[in-house]
């Protein structure tokens, strides 16, 4: 498993050579280890890639993100198939029973809101009560719609009272950027786990090829939102990548945020096949 988050932000040309990736610019020639790298960036237009080094990619399990035009991330490279035993794991996906689902995504709900939590009681304790008991509250599949009430009541308090996720200032292009790379690292390692990212458990969308990687990501949400508003707008990017491998806790143990994130993949994932939603390990705490 990498380690190396690499972003390619000029005019260049990536090369596959003796299990290496090779970057050629008119001044310079650098070689990065394929087995080094988790996840590979390419924040310019005017980058190009061989099919070798892109195969190559793949079958080391990097995950590619490519920008458009605004730098912004705009699609990745998924491999047709993930591990040896995908057709048993999309069989398991097929058969998820509609009540475990419906748990799963209760638990789900609930530790997202309880993660907001988390984020206010560290300069507005009280705010976090009211969040708190929202998360008590949240039925089966989240009937009631508690996911989208505590957002609300969380976003005004976190960011202010004007703020509004559908406009298009600093902080949301903020969050925007961190929450691809979040979905990026979910899609990364369900697909590497043999199940499709298209059947979620709750997101249905027809249009979205993410819908599992959309549900699962959600409680991971808060870490991005508790991280963005002391970027500025010459550094995020680069900030947010670094926090892919911050510290967090997870199962009682320090773990970076990518390991945290497959360490609750697969505890959803038995409590999907098993119905033991108990096993589910959640984030316990980061600084």
């Amino acid at each position: 498993m990498g380690f190396r988050t690499v972003i390619v932000s000029s005019h260049s040309k990536l090369e596959y050579a003796l299990n290496y990736l090779v970057y050629k610019t008119v001044d310079e020639v650098k070689r990065i280890h394929i087995h080094e790298i988790h996840t590979l960036i390419i924040e310019s237009t005017t980058v190009s890639i061989t099919s070798a080094l892109l195969a190559e990619l793949i079958k080391q399990k990097v995950k590619v993100i490519f920008c458009d035009e605004k730098r912004n991330p705009s699609s990745e490279l998924i491999p047709y198939y993930g591990d040896s035993i995908s057709y048993q794991r999309i069989n398991e996906q097929i058969k998820w029973k509609e009540n475990i689902k419906h748990l799963v995504w209760q638990k789900i709900v609930q530790e997202k809101i309880k993660q907001q939590a988390y984020v206010l009681s560290k300069k507005m304790p009280d705010e976090a009560i009211i969040l708190s008991n929202y998360a008590k509250e949240v039925e089966l599949d989240d009937a009631t719609n508690r996911e989208g009430h505590a957002a609300k009541f969380y976003f005004n308090r976190l960011y202010g009272e004007n703020f509004s996720r559908g406009s298009s200032d600093k902080i949301n292009t903020f969050l925007n950027y961190g929450y691809t790379l979040l979905l990026s690292q979910f899609n990364r390692y369900i697909v590497a786990k043999g199940y499709l990212t298209q059947l979620g458990i709750h997101h249905k969308n027809p249009f979205n090829p993410f819908n599992l990687s959309c549900d699962l990501m959600e409680p991971f949400r808060p870490f991005i939102d508790s991280k963005v508003t002391d970027l500025s707008e010459d550094n995020f990017k680069n900030k947010l990548i670094s926090f892919l491998n911050h510290p967090v806790y997870i199962h009682g143990k320090k773990q970076t945020l990518i390991h945290a994130i497959q360490i609750y993949c697969s505890s959803i994932f038995l409590a999907l096949n098993t119905g033991k939603i108990e096993c589910i390990q959640f984030l316990e705490s980061y600084e």
